[in-house]
């Protein structure tokens, strides 16, 4: 067994961190094949509910024996081929068996059996495709502009930089140990655009375009984090670093290797690395991260180069290559099934160059489609379903897993999330995109607190029984001068949300009743 690299702090460890120090969670990888001889229910409580998540594969209590595979895709970016097998792999599981988008440009699967992994691991090697350290303490996929390459006001092509933070994190796919023993999960992202399409200010690293001395390069922001207990926006490190996978790469791996070392351990709810930023001071940590580096960092610029509100890249759009075109098409909360994927293949290779692209508002891109065949296109009847127009309030919708697949959900939320906004769609004329957020959780995934509306499940009490419900969060901002909402009210029956719903709407976003 390869022994981990192990944090210097010595402290007194809770639960998790035992069940690391008695075995990394990546030596998983070395006895898939056996596990699925043996089945799920004879293996180790520990390898089965905390170990898997280290090479991607998630048990789900609510469906036994059916699990999830959470794939890394840096940048959102995957082929026509990739889109293939993976549509193949969740034909096999019928019902059971789609795909989710999630919210930093990734899929996961569902319906997995256990059995089926060393096979499906082979079949994503061949099409480079990876799970590995996707779940549990590791740094999960990294995430970049999704018009990286293609849009003509872009400042940095973010594309080759976010593969190589992933080559170095994961070794190129094959596992590192050096990075498997962090405190908590890590995010980090690579801003390129004018627009902050990667919600800069939720990553623990983000990378945001900025000049200085006329010199085009990135501010670095750190400790950005949702969790049950707390939610802080990403502070800047005072650093400016050129855009070169020497000066990107080694800031990511000695922030990681510090957090890492000195990251808290004792309590999981204090165990991001904002909070070692407030145990030290941002002058002390980055005075730690100039000294793993060998070198003092640059001063920050005075002004990044964020100037444009946030785009969600729905509709058709030129591309800077001359004559081709990149369409972003509306994928109701992010869920495909066997059928869509395959379809998705077939449209990128039939009219662009191959090339699929997922976003953090859970929609596919296709891009490089000649001028002279998007018409054709735009016949598809795939768009009936996958919109480039979508109205108002489903433009934006943005939804975790739910209780329907997460035992940590308290309500169920993509099904109703889509069926409310279509209610409400129908019901209001609304003059803007209104950008609502469901999480089923106090952990965040869905993001409420970046969202204009967002709603985070929670248990309330009506009519003497205990149903579901959501605390509405409000204020949140995307693209330039981004903020995090706050909760403005608690504990409102799901029951009730559309007249809840609707009054705000009117109040707050112009939205007026339809006439009947």
């Amino acid at each position: 067994m390869v022994q981990s690299t192990q944090p210097k702090k010595k402290v007194k460890l809770n639960k998790f961190e035992k069940l690391k120090a008695e075995k990394d969670g990546l030596d998983i990888k070395d006895q898939l094949e056996h596990f699925a001889e043996i089945g799920w229910q004879a293996m180790d409580k520990s390898d089965l509910e905390l170990r898997l998540k280290w090479v991607g594969i998630f048990y789900r209590p609510l469906t036994p024996g059916k699990f999830m595979l959470r794939l890394r895709m840096p940048n959102g970016i995957l082929t026509s081929e990739q889109m293939r097998v993976l549509g193949h792999i969740v034909q096999r599981y019928g019902e059971d068996g789609n795909a989710d988008i999630t919210t930093r440009q990734n899929l996961q699967l569902r319906g997995i059996r256990l059995e089926d992994i060393p096979d499906i691991f082979n079949r994503l090697q061949e099409v480079n495709l990876t799970s590995m350290q996707s779940g549990m303490d590791n740094v999960r996929n990294i995430t970049g502009s999704p018009m990286a390459g293609l849009d003509a006001d872009e400042l940095i092509d973010t594309r080759e930089l976010v593969q190589k933070v992933q080559d170095m994190i994961t070794n190129h796919g094959a596992g590192n140990y050096d990075f498997t023993n962090l405190p908590r999960k890590f995010n980090i992202a690579l801003e390129g655009g004018r627009d902050n399409s990667v919600h800069a200010e939720i990553n623990d690293i983000a990378f945001v375009p900025a000049y200085k001395n006329g010199e085009l390069g990135f501010n670095v922001v750190v400790g950005g984090f949702f969790s049950a207990s707390r939610c802080d926006a990403a502070i800047p490190l005072n650093a400016w670093v050129p855009p070169t996978e020497a000066a990107v790469i080694d800031l990511c791996r000695a922030i990681l290797t510090i957090f890492r070392n000195n990251g808290l351990r004792g309590n999981r709810q204090k165990a991001r690395l904002m909070w070692l930023i407030d145990e030290w001071g941002l002058n002390k940590f980055r005075a730690e991260v100039e000294q793993e580096l060998g070198y003092q960092l640059e001063t920050e610029a005075e002004k990044d180069a964020i100037d444009w509100e946030k785009r969600d890249h729905l509709g058709v759009f030129p591309q800077k290559q001359a004559g081709l075109n990149y369409v972003g098409m509306h994928v109701p909360v992010g869920r495909l099934y066997a059928e869509d994927m395959l379809d998705f293949a077939r449209l990128a290779e039939v009219y662009g160059n191959g090339e699929l692209r997922l976003t953090v508002e859970q929609n596919v891109l296709i891009s490089h489609i000649p001028q002279e065949n998007l018409e054709t296109f735009l016949e598809e009847p795939i768009l009936e379903k996958f919109s480039i127009s979508p109205k108002p309030l489903q433009r934006a919708l943005v939804s975790c897993t739910g209780a329907q697949f997460c035992s940590f959900a308290l309500v169920e939320t993509k099904n109703r999330a889509v069926a409310l906004a279509k209610e409400l769609d129908e019901a209001l004329e609304i003059p803007k995109t209104v950008r609502i957020h469901w999480t089923g959780c106090p952990n965040s995934c869905g993001q409420p607190q970046v969202a204009d509306i967002g709603l985070m499940g929670t248990k309330v009490r009506k009519d003497g029984q205990t149903v579901e419900g959501v605390n509405l969060y409000m204020g949140g901002k995307v693209g330039k001068d981004a903020h995090l909402g706050t909760c403005v009210q608690k504990r409102i029956a799901c029951d009730d949300l559309i007249p809840v719903l609707t009054d705000i709407l009117i109040e707050n976003f112009g939205a007026k009743r339809k006439l009947p």
